[in-house]
């Protein structure tokens, strides 16, 4: 596909969720004044800054936009990308909204944007241009633990969290909750564990509780169950990356992976920790030798043989073009928006099943959702109950082998007396969060036979909580 029509699309990527929206809408029973509030964007702040380079300056342009105000803070990532628009910024804010109403997390959406390419300035200029952007967010008031949380999307992480973290703290000195400005971030500058794998973490889940159901898969001509099923992803980044790991660990085998530079491809499975090393060590996944096909073409990638396919790189990746060539029968948007609503609506004639993005990588949000609690807590999760846990989880243990008289290995004692760690209970909170709202949207989906899709389902569930919380909060003055 060339960058053209790439372009073209991005820019009608707010429209798409727009039109997704409207359709969805009519399946509830609000007002169409309160519709109208839900679907757009409230605040919209685009600005440009400079940076020195060399002897002289750049400007940069970014954006932050709030969509929704029904919950407070706002959140969403802030992505790096010299493809970055207002247009894509302003979906990408809209469909947090909708997303953090699926799973259950108290936030309004939000994004933000910069449009540079970071692999073209030193490490320096990039943390020159983080601690502007955060200042200008500053500025404005479009940052602050109770305002709004910005987080790492694509071409930013952990490390451009800390630098906004100490931008704003720096520049609100005494600030309790300073820390809670932003999610994202080392472990070190009050992270929490399990964030940086929870997107990719939530989609697994997403996928396996997919194909637990037998009613579906029997539709699909699948087996029950994620073991043996052959799985495509697309994108080795933290989402792609971390999505195809733990569907191994589910019980996947995977079986294509994807990247710009190429595919490549193994009916009989492909090592990922192996492949990742390969393209760490060289720059390109193309060369590895556990595969037995190989496409200099990545989108070819996408069209071999699989039972599902995960796209989790970037958005419209799966096209009217080359649908009728994808081969899978699940798609589990990894990333946001990779599936254009004509293609969306081709597959679905084919009898295939779309995991929609706004659910199935909302693990990042939920996880951020946690951090941010711990940040305004003050105490990591865990650290106040586990003793208690164990020597309770002891005394029983030793009731149990004194009543029984029959005692337990070392090794069994010590699985059963553990308290849980903060990287548990958060895993924990995030399995919780994906199953059950991954069956709400499935209930919603099942309940109206005029829903056509699951991401219909998805936003008409939204919409209802959304549209809930404006009715209460009421209209002042």
């Amino acid at each position: 596909m060339s960058n053209s029509i790439i372009a073209n699309q991005a820019e009608h990527f707010f429209g798409d969720v727009c039109n997704n929206f409207d359709h969805a809408a009519q399946f509830t029973n609000h007002d169409a004044g309160l519709l109208d509030q839900i679907k757009s964007c409230n605040s919209v702040y685009r600005f440009r800054f400079p940076i020195r380079r060399g002897n002289g300056f750049e400007v940069i342009d970014a954006w932050r936009i709030e969509h929704s105000h029904h919950q407070s803070p706002t959140k969403g990532g802030i992505r790096y990308s010299e493809m970055v628009n207002e247009d894509e910024v302003m979906a990408l804010a809209a469909l947090m909204t909708y997303k953090c109403a699926i799973v259950n997390v108290p936030f309004g959406g939000a994004k933000g944007g910069i449009k540079i390419n970071p692999k073209n300035y030193t490490l320096q200029e990039l943390e020159n241009i983080t601690r502007r952007y955060t200042v200008e967010l500053i500025k404005k008031n479009f940052i602050g633990p109770s305002v709004d949380v910005p987080a790492p999307d694509y071409g930013s992480g952990e490390r451009e969290m800390g630098w906004i973290a100490d931008t704003y703290a720096t520049m609100n000195p005494g600030q309790l909750d300073a820390l809670g400005a932003v999610t994202g971030k080392p472990l070190a500058l009050h992270g929490i564990a399990g964030r940086r794998e929870a997107t990719g973490r939530g989609v697994a889940i997403a996928v396996r509780e997919c194909v637990s159901v037998a009613e579906d898969m029997a539709k699909l001509g699948l087996t029950t169950g994620i073991t043996g099923k052959k799985i495509i992803v697309q994108g080795l980044g933290n989402v792609g990356y971390h999505s195809a790991k733990f569907l191994t660990e589910f019980g996947g085998i995977i079986v294509g992976l994807c990247e710009f530079e190429g595919a490549i491809y193994n009916e009989d499975g492909l090592d990922v920790e192996e492949v990742f090393q390969h393209r760490k060590a060289t720059g390109s996944i193309l060369g590895f030798s556990g595969a037995k096909k190989e496409f200099k073409n990545s989108m070819e990638g996408l069209e071999q043989p699989c039972d599902i396919l995960v796209p989790a790189a970037l958005e419209n990746q799966i096209t009217e073009a080359n649908i009728k060539n994808i081969k899978a029968k699940i798609i589990a948007e990894g990333a946001n928006g990779p599936t254009t609503p004509g293609a969306e609506a081709a597959f679905y004639s084919k009898g295939g099943i779309i995991i929609p993005d706004m659910y199935a990588n909302a693990g990042g949000v939920t996880v951020s959702y946690f951090e941010w609690l711990k940040n305004l807590s003050h105490v990591a999760f865990g650290r106040m109950n586990r003793r208690f846990e164990e020597n309770s989880n002891l005394n029983l243990v030793n009731t149990v082998e004194s009543i029984t008289g029959i005692s337990l290995s070392p090794i069994q004692r010590s699985s059963i007396i553990k308290g849980a760690s903060e990287l548990e209970l958060v895993n924990s909170g995030l399995e919780d969060t994906m199953i059950r709202s991954y069956h709400e949207i499935r209930e919603t989906y099942k309940s109206n036979s005029k829903i056509d899709t699951q991401r219909t389902a998805a936003f008409v569930g939204a919409i209802n909580k959304i549209a809930v919380s404006y009715q209460n909060l009421g209209v002042w003055p």
